[in-house]
């Protein structure tokens, strides 16, 4: 199982803002949006990831007076992002590795996905229904 099928099932719906937005701003689309996380965009340019985890540290550290600076000062800038092609256990591996739950998808350096470790969850669920509906179907015919 690949990211591919996930995005297939999930869509390519990416959520972004771009560097010089305040955090207020971004705070306020993650609410609406019901998200946990928005990629910081320059165009087409990934510059960084702005995760509920970005958001608790640098208020526990800088105070309320933070919501008016611009994204870029409270993203992550070093973003661990993942291929088309990675399997599912990959991703596990590197969330679990990395204690993070969103991972951009790329495609030759183009964003075309984002991969929450909801996504994983589900695709699992449905992955375990499939096959216990399998087992019950082999079952009766045996």
């Amino acid at each position: 199982m690949t990211v591919r099928s996930i995005l297939n099932t999930k869509g390519h719906q990416i959520m972004s803002v771009e560097p010089d937005v305040k955090l207020s701003a971004a705070i306020k689309l993650l609410g609406e949006k019901k998200i946990g996380a928005v990629l910081v965009m320059n165009q087409s340019r990934l510059e960084g990831i702005l995760s509920e985890r970005d958001i608790v540290r640098v208020l526990g550290d800088r105070g309320a007076g933070v919501l008016e600076e611009p994204v870029s000062e409270v993203m992550t800038r070093k973003v661990v992002t993942c291929k088309e092609t990675d399997t599912v256990a990959e991703l596990m591996e590197t969330m679990t590795t990395g204690k993070f739950r969103h991972l951009p998808v790329l495609d030759n350096g183009k964003v075309v996905g984002l991969i929450s470790i909801g996504d994983i969850v589900k695709w699992r669920v449905r992955e375990y229904e499939t096959e216990q509906e399998a087992l019950r179907d082999y079952i009766k015919t045996a």
